[in-house]
C-alpha cells in the first residue's frame, strides 16, 4: 500500500480503519493469492487498539469461511456486477456482511463505519451502494451455507473419498475457529508455572493430557499480554505440531535434522525437551530461516542449534557425510488440515498442486533416508489430511525401501492408519489436523 494510503488510513472515521484494512487484505488474499498471514502482518500493526485488532482479524476470518454465501448475495442483489478494478469495494461490502451476520455487530455501527471505510478508500460514489446493500443484507439475512459449500468441488470431493465417515465433521470442524494452544518450555519452569503464571494474571488455562507441554487457554487473549510469552517460557503452538516431538523421541545427545525447520517450533520444543541434543536446523527459504532464529533466541535455544538455508533433497550441497540418529520432517504440504487458522489455504490451492506436493515430498523422503543411520529413526509429518500426501506416501516408501520400518504410535496421535501411520483430523482432541509416520531404518 502506498504512503497516500497509509495516510488515509490514518485520517480515516473511528472504525472505518478496521473495515478499510480488512477489505484491502482480503482483496490481496482473493485477487492476488496473497497469504493471508502476510496480509495481516502487514495490516495489524497499523491499528494501535488490540480490540480493533481483533476485529480485523475476525472480519477476515469470517468472510473467507462465508465467501460463497456472501458472492452468491452480490449477485443477487446487485444490477450490475462489479468488475475486476472494483476488487476492494466488493470485499469491503463482505466485511459489512460478515459484521450482521457472523459477528453480530450493532446494525447502525456496522452499517456507519462500513460507508465511512468507502469513502476512506475513495469510494465516495459508491458510497450509497454500500449502505443500500447492506441495508438489504440486514432486512434478509443469509442463509445458512452447509459446510461443505464453503470448500472448492475437488478438495470437498476429496475429503469425501478419504474420509468418506468423518467428511462431515471435518468440514464443520475446519470452518470454526481454532482455540490457542501454547507450549511451556520445560528449561524454564515448564507446564506448572506456566500454568500458575496465567492463573496469577487471571488467564484461564487447561492442560491437555496428550502432550507433557501443551496448554490451551479458555479464551483467547494478545499473545503479548502472556506471562512469560517474551521470556521465551510459553510458545504458541497447536497440540498436533507439539505431539511430533513426542513421536520423533530421539534419544539424549542425538545428531538431529530438522529438515524443514521453520518456524522453528518444533526443533524449539525438542531443544527445551533435551538441549543435550546436537540438532542441525535447514531450510531453503532464508527469510522464514531467519524468523527461526527469532524463536530459537527466545525460547533460548539458539546456542544448541545450527542452522543452515538449503534444500534438504539436495544433499550434495550441503550434507557432510556423517549420518543423523533422528530425522524429522515436516514435510511441504496442502496443509488441509489447519484450514481452521488458514482458511484462505481453501481459495490457495487446486487440484492439480497434489501431485507437485507428492512429488516433493517423495524427493525430500529419499534424500533424508540416506541421511539416516541404521537404527534411526524418521518421523514423517504433514499438516494434511490427504490420503496421497500421507498413508498413500508411506506406504509407496515401504514398499521399495526393505530396509524401512513402521514403527507403531499410540491412539494420542489420532487414527489408525494401516497400522503404518496415524491420522488427526481437525478438531479433534481441539487440534489441527496432522499425519505422523515413525520409520525405524533396520541395520
Amino acid at each position: 500500500m502506498s504512503k497516500q494510503n497509509d495516510f488515509s488510513i490514518a485520517k480515516a472515521a473511528p472504525g472505518a480503519a478496521t473495515r478499510m484494512l480488512a477489505a484491502r487484505v482480503l482483496a490481496q488474499v482473493f485477487t492476488r493469492g496473497r497469504s493471508l498471514k502476510a496480509e495481516l502482518a502487514w495490516a495489524l500493526p497499523k491499528l494501535a487498539d488490540t480490540r480493533d485488532r481483533a476485529l480485523l482479524e475476525a472480519l477476515c476470518f469470517a468472510v473467507l469461511r462465508r465467501r460463497s454465501t456472501y458472492d452468491a448475495a452480490l449477485q443477487a442483489w446487485m444490477q450490475k456486477p462489479l468488475s475486476a478494478r472494483d476488487a476492494d469495494l466488493r470485499t469491503l461490502l463482505m466485511v459489512g456482511f460478515a459484521q450482521l451476520d457472523v459477528l453480530e455487530l450493532p446494525a447502525h455501527a456496522a452499517l456507519s463505519a462500513t460507508v465511512d471505510a468507502a469513502r476512506a478508500l475513495g469510494r465516495e460514489r459508491q458510497a450509497g451502494l454500500v449502505n443500500a446493500i447492506l441495508r438489504r443484507a440486514q432486512r434478509e439475512g443469509f442463509p445458512e451455507q452447509p459446510a461443505r459449500d464453503a470448500f472448492p468441488a475437488w478438495l470437498a470431493e476429496a475429503v469425501e473419498r478419504d474420509w468418506p465417515q468423518q467428511a462431515e465433521a471435518i468440514f464443520s470442524a475446519s470452518l470454526q475457529p481454532a482455540p490457542l494452544w501454547l507450549r511451556a518450555n520445560r528449561q524454564l519452569g515448564g507446564r506448572d508455572k506456566a500454568l500458575a503464571a496465567l492463573a496469577e494474571a487471571g488467564i484461564a488455562a487447561e492442560p491437555s493430557p496428550l502432550s507433557a507441554d501443551a496448554l490451551r487457554l479458555v479464551e483467547p487473549s494478545p499473545v503479548n499480554q502472556l506471562p512469560g510469552f517474551a521470556d521465551g517460557a510459553l510458545s504458541v503452538q497447536d497440540l498436533s505440531a507439539q505431539c511430533a516431538a513426542d513421536a520423533l523421541a530421539p534419544p539424549a545427545g542425538a545428531r538431529v535434522l530438522d529438515a524443514c525447520a521453520a518456524p522453528g517450533g518444533k526443533s524449539a520444543h525438542l531443544l527445551e525437551r533435551d538441549p543435550s541434543l546436537r540438532l542441525l536446523a535447514l531450510d531453503i527459504d532464508a527469510r522464514r530461516l531467519a524468523r527461526a532464529k527469532d524463536t530459537y533466541a527466545r525460547t533460548g535455544v539458539g546456542e544448541h542449534v545450527q542452522t543452515q538455508v538449503a534444500d534438504a533433497s539436495d544433499t550434495a550441497a550441503w550434507w557432510d557425510g556423517t549420518p543423523f540418529d533422528a530425522i524429522l520432517l515436516d514435510a511441504p504440504c496442502s496443509a488441509t488440515g489447519v484450514i481452521r487458522r488458514q482458511p484462505d489455504v481453501m481459495f490457495h490451492r487446486r487440484a492439480e498442486d497434489i501431485e507437485a506436493l507428492v512429488g516433493v515430498q517423495a524427493r525430500l523422503l529419499e534424500a533424508c533416508w540416506a541421511m539416516l543411520r541404521p537404527g534411526g529413526v524418521l518421523l514423517y509429518a504433514t499438516c494434511s489430511i490427504l490420503r496421497a500426501e500421507n498413508v498413500d506416501q508411506v506406504r509407496a516408501f515401504l514398499k521399495w525401501h526393505p530396509d524401512a520400518q513402521a514403527a507403531p504410535l499410540g491412539d494420542a496421535f489420532g487414527l489408525d492408519c494401516e497400522g503404518i501411520a496415524r491420522q488427526r483430523l481437525p478438531g479433534e482432541d481441539d487440534a489441527d489436523g496432522f499425519f505422523y509416520a515413525r520409520l525405524l531404518k533396520t541395520a
